[in-house]
Order: C-alpha cells, then structure tokens, then sequence
C-alpha cells in the first residue's frame, strides 16, 4: 500500500474555456471532487478542481490557473492523486484496486497460480486480471464465492479459478 492513490486520470479536453474531462477512479464518479486539491504522479504539481457535469461517464471539472483549450489540452494523460489518509476509512470487506493490484494469487489448495495484474469493472462487477506462472491470464469475479480470502498485509489472495465449459457449438465441431 502506497502512500498516495491515483483517483483519475485527465482523458481531454471540455469546450473552449479550459475545462477537462477526468476518467474517475471514485465509487462515485463526482465524488473526485472532494479529494481537491489533487497532485500529479511527481507530486509536484497540485490542481485545486471543480466538479461542474457528468457526461457518459466522464467527470467535467475546471482547473485553476488553466483558462483555455490550450492549456487543458496539454494536461491530456496527466493522473491525478491524492494521500492515502485524505480517503475515507473502508470497511473490513471493502478494497482499494491498487492494494488488489500485486498480490500473490493462490489457490484454495494454497498453490501459487500467479500475480493480480489489474483489477476492472466491465458493467457485470469488479474483474481481477490474474497473471499465471508460468504463462497465460486468467479473469475472475471479484466476489465472495471466486475470492473467498483477501490478505493484503501477507500480499495474497485466494482464488476458486473458474471452470470452464465449452458452449453447444465447440462440442459439436470438436473444439475452437
């Protein structure tokens, strides 16, 4: 667990007075604005934002200090971050993406499958993207029955690998 993390990322530009819209990492999207002031990656840079809209999934804020197309456009790919202690406290069976992101995967057998590589939500509930040793991917269901053990102090987690099930038409052509 780092010291900071990344809740955004600046993905372009809204209109011709400056405004930027940010791919929020918040549960909820407009909530990135309470987290003001925000920091780039080097911390060294801090933006004091505004929440002014939401438009297909995308927050549209305004930046001090940035007043045109210009300006906003040039921010394009900048991520936005702030200290780990300026977020709210989680519940026991809640977890940051990036204490996920790591961790050793094991299996209920207690064997190393590999490393969590990335985690997403694709509409249907949180994904881990689980990087197998010695080679392949493989995605899980961030839920209890796939997940039923998450350790981020010992740097692991336990996982139910999904079974798999050839659809009507592999089995009747013989696979692929």
């Amino acid at each position: 667990m780092g010291p900071r993390v990344r809740v955004g990322v600046i993905v372009g530009v809204h209109g011709v007075r400056g405004a930027v819209r940010i791919k929020s990492f918040t549960e909820d999207p407009a909530d990135i604005g309470f987290y003001s002031p925000v920091e780039n990656e080097a911390g060294s840079i801090k933006y004091r934002l505004k929440v002014t809209g939401e438009v297909k999934g995308l927050v549209i804020a305004t930046l001090d200090g940035i007043g045109d197309r210009d300006a906003a456009e040039a921010l394009k790919g900048t991520e936005l971050w702030v200290a780990r202690e300026r977020l709210p406290r989680l519940a026991e069976d809640e977890f940051l993406y990036s204490d996920l992101i790591g961790l050793v995967a094991e299996g209920v057998d207690g064997k190393r499958l590999g490393i969590v590589k990335a985690v997403a939500d694709y509409g249907a509930g949180d994904v881990l993207d689980i990087k197998l040793e010695p080679k392949g991917d493989m995605m899980v269901p961030f839920t209890q029955a796939s997940v039923p053990e998450v350790d981020i102090a010992g740097g692991r987690l336990v996982v139910v690998p999904p079974v798999y099930a050839p659809d009507e038409n592999e089995e009747k052509s013989g696979g692929a």
